[in-house]
Protein backbone atom coordinates (compact mmCIF):
# COMPACT_ATOMS: atom_id res chain seq x y z
CA UNK A 1 0.00 0.00 0.00
CA UNK A 2 1.26 3.18 -1.08
CA UNK A 3 1.89 5.98 1.49
CA UNK A 4 -0.49 8.94 1.55
CA UNK A 5 0.82 12.27 -0.34
CA UNK A 6 -0.15 15.82 1.44
CA UNK A 7 0.82 18.28 -1.61
CA UNK A 8 1.52 21.25 0.09
CA UNK A 9 2.36 25.06 -0.96
CA UNK A 10 3.09 27.47 -1.64
CA UNK A 11 4.83 28.12 1.29
CA UNK A 12 5.96 31.18 0.90
CA UNK A 13 2.75 32.91 2.02
CA UNK A 14 3.02 31.01 5.14
CA UNK A 15 6.74 32.45 5.85
CA UNK A 16 5.16 35.86 5.50
CA UNK A 17 2.84 35.47 8.56
CA UNK A 18 5.84 34.47 10.93
CA UNK A 19 6.76 36.74 13.51
CA UNK A 20 9.94 38.66 12.75
CA UNK A 21 13.24 37.19 14.26
CA UNK A 22 16.92 36.85 14.00
CA UNK A 23 16.36 33.51 12.00
CA UNK A 24 14.05 34.67 9.76
CA UNK A 25 16.21 37.08 8.33
CA UNK A 26 18.64 35.28 7.96
CA UNK A 27 17.14 33.55 4.81
CA UNK A 28 18.56 30.39 3.31
CA UNK A 29 20.53 31.99 0.05
CA UNK A 30 24.14 31.06 -0.18
CA UNK A 31 25.10 34.08 -1.68
CA UNK A 32 25.29 37.39 -0.21
CA UNK A 33 22.28 39.76 -0.79
CA UNK A 34 22.70 43.07 -2.34
CA UNK A 35 20.06 45.02 -0.73
CA UNK A 36 20.85 48.31 -2.34
CA UNK A 37 19.04 46.84 -5.02
CA UNK A 38 15.22 47.48 -3.10
CA UNK A 39 16.35 51.03 -3.21
CA UNK A 40 17.36 51.30 -6.82
CA UNK A 41 14.12 49.64 -7.30
CA UNK A 42 11.75 52.51 -5.71
CA UNK A 43 13.19 55.24 -7.70
CA UNK A 44 11.16 53.26 -10.82
CA UNK A 45 7.90 53.19 -12.08
CA UNK A 46 5.74 50.51 -11.52
CA UNK A 47 5.84 47.61 -13.79
CA UNK A 48 9.06 49.16 -15.36
CA UNK A 49 11.73 46.87 -14.58
CA UNK A 50 12.73 43.73 -15.67
CA UNK A 51 14.04 41.12 -13.52
CA UNK A 52 17.06 38.58 -14.87
CA UNK A 53 18.42 35.64 -13.00
CA UNK A 54 19.41 32.74 -13.84
CA UNK A 55 19.45 31.15 -9.93
CA UNK A 56 22.68 29.64 -8.30
CA UNK A 57 23.85 27.16 -10.40
CA UNK A 58 23.00 27.44 -14.12
CA UNK A 59 25.94 28.74 -16.01
CA UNK A 60 25.84 30.11 -19.26
CA UNK A 61 28.75 30.79 -22.17
CA UNK A 62 30.70 33.71 -23.15
CA UNK A 63 28.56 34.02 -26.39
CA UNK A 64 25.20 33.73 -24.61
CA UNK A 65 26.14 35.95 -21.85
CA UNK A 66 27.36 38.52 -24.62
CA UNK A 67 23.57 37.34 -26.38
CA UNK A 68 21.67 38.28 -23.54
CA UNK A 69 23.22 41.52 -22.54
CA UNK A 70 22.66 43.30 -25.83
CA UNK A 71 18.95 41.91 -26.51
CA UNK A 72 18.81 43.61 -22.91
CA UNK A 73 20.37 46.49 -24.34
CA UNK A 74 18.55 46.75 -27.64
CA UNK A 75 15.37 46.01 -25.68
CA UNK A 76 15.39 49.99 -24.38
CA UNK A 77 14.01 48.53 -21.42
CA UNK A 78 14.86 49.01 -17.44
CA UNK A 79 16.93 46.03 -16.30
CA UNK A 80 17.97 44.18 -12.81
CA UNK A 81 20.39 41.96 -14.04
CA UNK A 82 22.03 39.19 -11.22
CA UNK A 83 25.04 38.59 -12.63
CA UNK A 84 27.36 35.83 -10.42
CA UNK A 85 30.75 36.17 -10.72
CA UNK A 86 30.48 32.45 -11.75
CA UNK A 87 27.88 32.84 -14.11
CA UNK A 88 30.11 32.20 -17.14
CA UNK A 89 31.53 28.97 -17.50
CA UNK A 90 34.93 27.76 -17.18
CA UNK A 91 35.54 31.75 -17.39
CA UNK A 92 35.56 35.36 -15.94
CA UNK A 93 32.06 36.90 -15.97
CA UNK A 94 33.13 39.96 -18.40
CA UNK A 95 30.40 42.07 -20.39
CA UNK A 96 30.79 43.31 -23.72
CA UNK A 97 32.59 46.18 -24.17
CA UNK A 98 30.22 48.96 -24.91
CA UNK A 99 27.13 47.29 -23.16
CA UNK A 100 27.66 49.50 -19.73
CA UNK A 101 27.32 52.41 -21.36
CA UNK A 102 24.32 51.76 -24.03
CA UNK A 103 22.37 51.41 -20.75
CA UNK A 104 23.94 53.15 -18.51
CA UNK A 105 20.70 55.00 -16.58
CA UNK A 106 18.55 51.94 -16.87
CA UNK A 107 20.06 49.30 -15.55
CA UNK A 108 21.93 47.34 -12.07
CA UNK A 109 23.45 44.45 -11.83
CA UNK A 110 24.73 42.98 -8.56
CA UNK A 111 26.49 40.10 -7.77
CA UNK A 112 22.92 38.51 -6.00
CA UNK A 113 19.70 40.17 -4.57
CA UNK A 114 16.47 39.11 -2.07
CA UNK A 115 14.74 37.40 -5.13
CA UNK A 116 11.12 37.55 -3.33
CA UNK A 117 11.47 40.86 -2.32
CA UNK A 118 12.60 41.84 -5.40
CA UNK A 119 9.70 39.80 -7.29
CA UNK A 120 7.02 41.46 -4.99
CA UNK A 121 8.23 44.93 -5.70
CA UNK A 122 5.61 47.00 -7.02
CA UNK A 123 8.29 48.68 -9.93
CA UNK A 124 9.04 45.01 -11.74
CA UNK A 125 7.08 44.07 -14.48
CA UNK A 126 8.90 40.70 -15.69
CA UNK A 127 11.54 38.22 -14.97
CA UNK A 128 13.78 36.72 -17.37
CA UNK A 129 14.20 32.94 -15.51
CA UNK A 130 15.57 29.42 -15.92
CA UNK A 131 12.58 28.37 -14.24
CA UNK A 132 14.09 26.62 -11.38
CA UNK A 133 11.25 25.29 -9.22
CA UNK A 134 12.06 28.09 -6.67
CA UNK A 135 11.70 30.45 -8.77
CA UNK A 136 8.53 29.88 -10.63
CA UNK A 137 6.97 29.93 -7.22
CA UNK A 138 8.33 33.02 -5.98
CA UNK A 139 7.26 34.85 -9.72
CA UNK A 140 3.51 33.47 -9.37
CA UNK A 141 3.02 34.54 -5.92
CA UNK A 142 4.29 37.95 -6.93
CA UNK A 143 1.99 37.66 -10.00
CA UNK A 144 4.83 38.00 -12.44
CA UNK A 145 4.83 36.92 -15.67
CA UNK A 146 8.27 35.34 -17.19
CA UNK A 147 10.77 34.83 -19.98
CA UNK A 148 11.57 31.14 -19.71
CA UNK A 149 15.24 30.03 -20.72
CA UNK A 150 15.02 26.67 -19.13
CA UNK A 151 18.64 24.62 -18.67
CA UNK A 152 18.35 21.13 -17.19
CA UNK A 153 16.81 18.80 -14.56
CA UNK A 154 13.13 19.65 -14.17
CA UNK A 155 13.02 23.92 -15.21
CA UNK A 156 11.88 22.52 -19.22
CA UNK A 157 8.73 20.90 -17.45
CA UNK A 158 8.12 24.20 -15.23
CA UNK A 159 8.66 26.45 -18.61
CA UNK A 160 5.79 23.95 -20.22
CA UNK A 161 3.55 24.76 -17.40
CA UNK A 162 4.27 28.25 -17.20
CA UNK A 163 4.00 29.27 -21.12
CA UNK A 164 1.14 26.31 -21.79
CA UNK A 165 -1.02 25.17 -18.94
CA UNK A 166 -0.81 28.51 -17.50
CA UNK A 167 -0.18 30.81 -19.70
CA UNK A 168 1.97 33.55 -17.55
CA UNK A 169 5.20 33.05 -19.89
CA UNK A 170 7.01 33.30 -23.39
CA UNK A 171 10.11 30.43 -24.03
CA UNK A 172 13.29 32.08 -25.32
CA UNK A 173 15.08 29.30 -27.74
CA UNK A 174 18.03 27.20 -26.36
CA UNK A 175 20.13 28.51 -28.86
CA UNK A 176 20.14 32.30 -27.55
CA UNK A 177 19.63 34.97 -29.94
CA UNK A 178 19.75 39.26 -28.94
CA UNK A 179 17.29 39.84 -31.39
CA UNK A 180 15.06 36.98 -29.91
CA UNK A 181 16.06 38.73 -26.67
CA UNK A 182 15.11 41.99 -27.45
CA UNK A 183 11.68 40.78 -29.05
CA UNK A 184 10.16 38.76 -26.20
CA UNK A 185 11.25 41.39 -23.26
CA UNK A 186 9.38 44.17 -25.17
CA UNK A 187 6.64 42.21 -25.83
CA UNK A 188 6.75 41.14 -22.45
CA UNK A 189 6.92 44.82 -20.87
CA UNK A 190 5.02 46.85 -23.51
CA UNK A 191 2.64 44.29 -26.15
CA UNK A 192 -0.57 43.31 -25.68
CA UNK A 193 1.09 39.30 -25.26
CA UNK A 194 2.32 40.94 -22.22
CA UNK A 195 -0.38 42.17 -20.71
CA UNK A 196 -2.65 39.21 -21.10
CA UNK A 197 0.09 37.28 -19.67
CA UNK A 198 0.06 39.42 -16.31
CA UNK A 199 -3.60 39.00 -15.62
CA UNK A 200 -3.04 35.60 -16.22
CA UNK A 201 -0.45 35.89 -13.03
CA UNK A 202 -2.24 38.16 -11.68
CA UNK A 203 -4.72 35.39 -11.46
CA UNK A 204 -3.09 32.56 -10.72
CA UNK A 205 -1.37 34.47 -7.49
CA UNK A 206 -4.43 34.79 -6.26
CA UNK A 207 -5.31 31.03 -6.24
CA UNK A 208 -1.64 29.98 -5.01
CA UNK A 209 -2.60 32.63 -1.90
CA UNK A 210 -6.48 30.84 -1.45
CA UNK A 211 -4.93 28.07 -1.80
CA UNK A 212 -1.90 28.30 1.11
CA UNK A 213 -3.64 30.39 3.63
CA UNK A 214 -7.34 29.90 3.32
CA UNK A 215 -9.04 27.42 5.84
CA UNK A 216 -10.95 25.75 2.90
CA UNK A 217 -7.77 26.05 0.52
CA UNK A 218 -6.44 23.15 -0.88
CA UNK A 219 -2.58 23.56 0.36
CA UNK A 220 -3.98 24.34 4.21
CA UNK A 221 -6.86 21.45 4.12
CA UNK A 222 -3.39 19.06 3.15
CA UNK A 223 -1.41 21.08 5.59
CA UNK A 224 -3.75 20.12 8.36
CA UNK A 225 -4.43 16.52 7.28
CA UNK A 226 -0.67 16.01 7.43
CA UNK A 227 0.00 17.53 10.87
CA UNK A 228 -2.92 15.32 12.31
CA UNK A 229 -1.79 12.16 10.30
CA UNK A 230 1.94 12.57 11.69
CA UNK A 231 1.87 14.85 14.48
CA UNK A 232 -1.24 14.41 16.58
CA UNK A 233 -2.90 11.03 16.08
CA UNK A 234 -1.83 8.73 19.24
CA UNK A 235 1.15 6.15 18.19
CA UNK A 236 0.65 2.89 18.54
Amino acid sequence: MLPPVHPIGPLQYLLDDLPESDLKLMGSNLWKEDQECLHWLDSKEPSSVVYVNFGSITVVTAEQLVEFAWGLAKSNQTFLWVIRPDLVSGESTILPPGFVDATRGRSLMPSWCPQEKVLSHPAVGGFLTHCGWNSTLESICAGVPVICWPFFAEQQTNCWYNCGEWGIGTEVDSNVKRDEVEVVVRELMEGEKGKEMKRRAMTWKKKAHTAAVRPTGSSYLSLESLINDKLLRPRK
